[in-house]
């Protein structure tokens, strides 16, 4: 009887896991055949599979870039849309970021339902990363737009707000389709609510994983409207502490109000040279569809008045129901719910072991996935050895964290356990409202249950938003976070305790399972085809030395070392000294470097760039001590960012090659400033380091350049 007890909760939290794993998949795609008012993944991947049909990245500035914005054009005059342009120059930093990026953008704006007043704006970027073609980020959302737009063609709306489709430039080197959009008054004021389309990764069901400040009338529309959520207050909460942005963050700087979706499984291909077409799971394509061109329907018909309200606080139970409170009501349930709790536990109080064994448990849980990883790495001779194949990492963890709990039911009780669930609630509720209805919501079912004796429902439902949250959490990092996996199943756990009635065999058991699990993930090879290790090369030149880099991943392949006697060890880079790479000698240098000619104007410093005509993007690094209080890139007045590092501006478009950059500097000093020249791809030579990379690796984000970096005296 004792083994059937801890069986069903066993299989009750494999259960939840494998079908919140499939729920994450994403809804069937439809086909090209549907209703031409429903939104069809399959008609969305053709017009994906048009627009990049060279599959080539294209990066702001690029004539690739051009290429996709003459494709996107094309598209929108087959519907019939009419398309204007947004022409300029634009900057944009934000605090954290101690750097200023540049470039010339053109963003296409199409005006898909007309109408005068605030608009309801679709936002997705056509540039990609200068490594990947971009399929899914943002591809992906360019397609979903182009495909909504047509559907809500072929259904006109009876509605009382504008629709516009913002297709914006320049996303990945800093926001600046987005923040030239905000920053021109005109458009500016058109905008009413934004709804941005993103992806980080090339499978999944779409997240909505931010709203505006204010979020509980738009997250209860969403509720209303879309067909299958997937969304929840702890993903914005976190969202916070992550150094992430997307083309919503001009918007919401302006006080607009705006929803972002996203999917983000498969992160391996993010940002690399995978993220392409044939990679990208249809499923994701029709899960975004499906919640966006629902949204936007509603908030067509909406007021958008009605929409200002407080925040909210919510999770999904497997896409079917988003239940939400307001924040406010949080601290005062929770600690309504600890104070029932509490009162249980003062009619039938709980040992002292029985107190001390829930953080036991869950501090015993964090130090057992660090140390099953640490030693599977140690194995592989990989920090992160379950990257390409996770299974077996996966359930060394599950085994793990599943002993440890037969071993915490010796000691537990239902008052302890649920004494810690409930403290948590009110700390959440506290300092983190959008994580507090992982603890609120089972809290206040054990409000109801607890006080006559029923202690399985209640934990059944801390299982269910914990070991869902288990699943869900994984694909942001994979397991090489490790408390990603181990802090909430352990949570889900933690009211199970006290059912559980462990036998030492059992223990005995899943301990050695735990260890097996532990041993295959250590052989399991790191990286595969699918799924490469992220290593970049880069050529560089300065102080009179040619370099080649390789990126610092922990280790480097052997047949990379092969290709060129590379370091033994990361060092620090020539001509950037914040970077490490290892290093190889490149041999003589080939290239001229950039050359700037610099004058002074009373407290202004004039600094005129030289760039050769395959430059990409110019960087200028000013250090944190030039005392400069303004920074104009050819008369336009960008922001100067306070910090204690160097700052970086960063002009990443062509036509920057000659800029004029005026520094500011009202207490005259000497300084040094740093001219560096990017150029993508690699120079000859280059050819035998890209084949030893190959099949296990590849270029990511910024992808193999050539960098040339000059220092400039300023006296």
């Amino acid at each position: 009887m004792m083994s059937a007890r801890n069986g069903i909760w066993a299989l009750a939290a494999v259960a939840i896991w494998l079908l919140a794993a499939h729920v994450q998949n994403g809804p069937e795609p439809r086909g090209p055949d549907m209703a031409p008012e429903q939104f069809s993944a399959a008609r969305a991947r053709a017009v994906l599979s048009r627009i990049q049909e060279t599959g080539r990245p294209h990066p702001v500035g690029s004539a690739e870039n051009a290429a996709i914005h003459a494709r996107v054009r094309g598209e929108l005059e087959a519907l019939s849309v009419p398309l204007t342009t947004l022409q300029t120059r634009q900057c944009f930093s934000e605090p954290r970021w101690s750097a200023v990026t540049c470039a010339d953008i053109t963003d296409l704006i199409a005006e898909v339902v007309p109408g005068n007043g605030k608009a309801v704006i679709l936002m997705a970027h056509l540039d990609s990363v200068p490594a990947g073609p971009g399929a899914g980020d943002d591809g992906s959302g360019v397609a979903t737009v182009l495909e909504i737009i047509r559907a809500l063609k072929s259904a006109p709306l009876k509605s009382r707000h504008p629709v516009i489709a913002l297709f914006t430039d320049g996303e990945e080197a800093g926001l600046l389709g987005a923040a030239a959009f905000v920053d021109d008054a005109r458009w500016r004021a058109r905008a009413g609510i934004v709804v941005n389309v993103e992806a980080r990764g090339s499978k999944g069901q779409s997240l909505l994983f931010q709203t505006s400040p204010g979020d509980g009338a738009l997250v209860d529309l969403y509720a209303r409207n879309v067909p299958r959520v997937a969304a929840s207050s702890l993903y914005g909460e976190i969202y916070r502490f992550l150094p992430n942005d997307t083309d919503l963050t001009p918007f919401l700087g302006a006080g607009i109000a705006g929803y972002n979706f996203a999917f983000l499984g498969d992160v391996a291909h993010y940002h690399t040279a995978l993220d392409t077409v044939a990679n990208l799971d249809p499923r994701s394509l029709q899960s975004s569809g499906d919640a966006v061109l629902a949204l936007t329907r509603a908030l067509a018909e909406q007021d958008f008045g009605a929409l200002k309200s407080g925040n909210a606080i919510y999770l999904d139970l497997m896409g079917v129901w988003l239940p939400r409170l307001d924040a406010h009501w949080a601290v005062p349930l929770s600690l309504l719910a600890l104070a029932v709790i509490a009162l249980v536990g003062w009619r039938r109080p709980p040992t002292g072991a029985g107190l001390l064994m829930p953080p036991a448990f869950l501090i015993g849980a964090v130090v057992l996935g660090f140390g099953l990883k640490a030693l599977a790495g140690l194995m592989s001779g990989h920090a992160d050895p379950a990257y390409a194949q996770p299974l077996a990492l996966r359930l060394a963890l599950a085994f793990g964290v599943w002993t440890l709990a037969l071993l915490a039911a010796r000691r537990a009780t239902l008052a302890g356990s649920w004494l810690w669930f409930g403290g948590f609630a009110v700390a959440a509720a506290w300092f983190l409202p959008g994580l507090s209805p992982y603890f609120l919501f089972p809290a206040l079912v054990a409000t109801v249950t607890l006080p006559f004796g029923i202690g399985w429902v209640p934990a059944l439902a801390a299982l269910l938003v914990w070991i869902q949250l288990t699943a869900e959490a994984e694909p942001l990092m994979g397991l090489g976070m490790t408390p990603l996996f181990m802090v909430p199943a352990a949570m889900g756990l933690l009211t199970v305790l006290p059912l559980l009635r462990a036998g030492r065999g059992q223990v005995i058991a899943c301990g050695a399972l735990t260890l097996i699990a532990m041993i295959w993930a250590g052989f399991v090879p790191p990286f595969d085809a699918m799924h490469p290790q992220r290593l970049n090369f880069r050529y560089v030149e300065a102080g009179g030395r040619a370099v080649w880099v390789a990126d610092p991943v922990p280790r480097l392949p052997q047949a990379i070392r092969a290709a060129s006697p590379f370091s033994q060890q990361p060092e620090r880079v020539a001509g950037n000294a914040a970077r490490k790479g290892y290093i190889a000698d490149a041999g003589a240098p080939r290239f001229p470097l950039p050359a700037a000619d610099i004058s002074r104007e009373g407290t202004d410093i004039h600094v005129t760039l030289h760039g050769s005509e395959a430059a990409a993007a110019m960087t200028l690094t000013v250090l944190a001590d030039a005392g400069l209080s303004r920074i104009a890139l050819d008369g336009k007045i960008i922001p100067v960012v306070g910090s204690a590092r160097p700052l970086l501006v960063n002009c990443a478009s062509p036509g920057c090659r000659n800029a004029v950059v005026t520094f500011t500097q009202p207490r005259q000093k000497p300084f040094t400033l740093e001219l560096t020249e990017l150029r993508y791809g690699l120079p000859p030579g280059g050819e035998a380091l890209m084949k030893a990379r190959s099949p296990l690796g590849t270029p990511s984000q910024l992808g193999d350049a050539i960098e040339l970096t000059n220092k400039l005296r300023v006296d």
